[in-house]
């Protein structure tokens, strides 16, 4: 791993960068103590958990898409009947 303090990783970002994409790891530090860690990006693959935690206490009515009348004249007045 590279270490490099937050002036040179500035000044060189993208070079540092060119070598994450190789699959380097680097080690940015300030006043000689590691802050930051540069590693290649890695795209989560795993399924996704559909439902969440609303899964089975929320219902929709059948008619939830349907504008009620005084709900529409309200919006758009008297013609939108």
């Amino acid at each position: 791993m590279q270490i490099t303090n937050i002036s040179d990783a500035k000044s060189s970002l993208s070079s540092l960068i060119a070598r994450v994409e190789k699959g380097h790891k680097i080690i940015i530090g300030k006043a000689g103590k590691p802050v930051a860690m540069l590693v290649p990006y890695r795209p989560d693959s795993s399924p996704r958990k559909l439902g969440g935690t609303w899964s089975g206490k929320v219902k929709m009515a059948d008619d939830f898409d349907t504008l009620p009348p005084e709900l529409a004249e309200a919006f758009y007045g008297k013609s939108a009947r």
